[in-house]
C-alpha cells in the first residue's frame, strides 16, 4: 500500500477488525479462566503462577498471553503480568455486571451466528436461528427448549443492563409513577433497580414463562430472600396476550428495536389502549445517529437481530420511535438522548 495510507484511522481499524474475532475469543477465553481475577489480587505474576491457577499448558499460556497483551487489556513489565486499568474495573470483577458474563453470552449466543450472515440477509430473514432446536420463529422462544444457554443469556443481558440502567432510573420522568409495567422485562433487574430507588413505585415484570421462571431464581439470587416484594410477574406472550389494566407507566427496556414498524406500532397500541388518561409510555434503548451513520454498539445489535434473533428490528434513531409515538396516539413526545452506550429514552403522555 501507499505511504500515504500508513497513517490513516479507517486502515487502522481495518487492521484490528479483521483480527478481532480472535482477539476477542481470546480476552473471553482468559475472562473465563478468571485470568484477569487472578491478577488482581496478584498483581506482577509470573506466567508459571498464572499457568498453575489456570491450568493451561505453558506454550498455550505463553499464546494467550501475548494475543491478550496486543490487546492493551494485559501490560507485561519486570517479567510479569499486570490488568490494565480498563481490565482491572470490567473483567476482574465476578458481580452480576462484570463484562465477562456478556463477552460469554456473546461468545455462546451471539458470535456463532454471524458466520451466517451473508446468507441470512440475502435470504431477508434470521436464518442462523437453525443453529437452536425448536420451530418457534425467534431466538427468545427457542431458548427455552436449552435452559443452560438461556440462563447464559440472561445473564449477559442482565450485565449489559446493569451498566446502563441507572440513566434510566434516575430520568425525573419516573418521580409520579406509582405503578410501571416492564414489558419484556427479563430477569426483573431494570424492575429491582426502579423500586428500590423509588420507594413508592411498584412494577409488574411481563416476559414468557421460561423467562419468569429464571427471574424467580435471578432475584432470588440477587436479593438472598427473593425478589423485591414491589416486583410481580407476569407470564405470557407480549404480543397476543392483554396488557395488564392498573399501571400508570409503561416501560419498553430493550424491547421494540427487536421488531419492525408494525411490531412497534402493535405493542404501542396495546400500552395506548391500558394505560389510563395522564399515563406514560417510556421506551429506553439504543439509538443510532440520525443519519445512520454512528453506533457500533447498535450496529452490532440489528446485525444480530436480523442474522439470529428475530430476522428484523434494528437500533432505529430516536426520530423514527417519536414518529411511531404519535401515531399511536400519544402526546408530548420527545427523547432525552446521549445515555451510557449509545442509548436513549423517548416517551409520550396518553390525553
Amino acid at each position: 500500500m501507499n505511504n500515504e495510507h500508513e497513517d490513516d484511522p479507517v486502515l487502522d481499524r481495518f487492521h484490528f477488525l479483521v483480527n478481532a474475532p480472535a482477539l476477542f475469543n481470546a480476552v473471553t477465553t482468559a475472562a473465563e479462566l478468571r485470568i484477569f481475577s487472578f491478577l488482581s489480587g496478584k498483581p506482577g505474576a509470573r506466567a508459571e503462577e498464572i499457568g498453575a491457577f489456570s491450568g493451561l499448558p505453558a506454550h498455550q499460556l505463553r499464546v494467550l498471553l501475548q494475543a491478550v497483551c496486543t490487546t492493551g487489556l494485559l501490560e507485561r513489565g519486570d517479567g510479569g503480568y499486570h490488568n490494565s486499568a480498563v481490565a482491572e474495573e470490567l473483567l476482574a470483577p465476578d458481580g452480576p455486571d462484570s463484562w465477562r458474563h456478556i463477552l460469554t453470552g456473546w461468545k455462546e449466543v451471539y458470535y456463532p451466528a454471524f458466520a451466517h450472515m451473508t446468507q441470512a440477509l440475502r435470504a431477508g430473514t434470521n436464518t442462523a436461528l437453525h443453529l437452536h432446536p425448536g420451530d418457534e420463529p425467534t431466538l427468545y422462544e427457542r431458548l427455552a427448549h436449552n435452559p443452560p444457554l438461556e440462563e447464559v443469556f440472561h445473564r449477559a443481558m442482565t450485565a449489559f443492563t446493569l451498566r446502563s440502567v441507572d440513566a434510566l432510573i434516575d430520568q425525573p420522568v419516573f418521580g409520579d409513577v406509582r405503578h410501571v409495567l416492564d414489558v419484556g422485562g427479563g430477569d426483573g433487574s431494570t424492575s429491582a433497580r426502579l423500586v428500590a430507588r423509588h420507594p413508592g413505585m411498584r412494577s409488574t415484570v411481563f416476559d414468557m414463562p421460561s423467562v419468569s421462571r429464571l427471574a424467580d431464581g435471578a432475584q432470588a439470587a440477587a436479593h438472598g430472600a427473593g425478589r423485591p416484594d414491589r416486583v410481580d410477574l407476569l407470564a405470557g406472550d407480549i404480543f397476543t396476550d392483554p396488557f395488564p389494566d392498573g399501571p400508570d407507566a409503561v416501560l419498553f427496556s430493550h424491547v421494540l428495536e427487536i421488531f419492525d414498524e408494525d411490531g412497534i406500532l402493535h405493542l404501542l397500541g396495546k400500552a395506548y389502549a391500558s394505560l389510563p388518561p395522564g399515563g406514560k409510555v417510556l421506551l429506553y434503548g439504543y439509538n443510532v445517529s440520525d443519519d445512520e451513520t454512528e453506533g457500533i454498539f447498535g450496529a452490532r445489535l440489528g446485525l444480530y437481530f436480523n442474522v439470529l434473533a428475530s430476522g428484523r428490528g434494528m437500533a432505529y434513531p430516536a426520530r423514527d420511535y417519536e414518529r411511531w409515538l404519535g401515531r399511536a396516539g400519544f402526546e408530548e413526545v420527545r427523547t432525552v438522548g446521549g445515555l451510557p452506550y449509545e442509548h436513549g429514552l423517548s416517551l409520550g403522555v396518553k390525553r
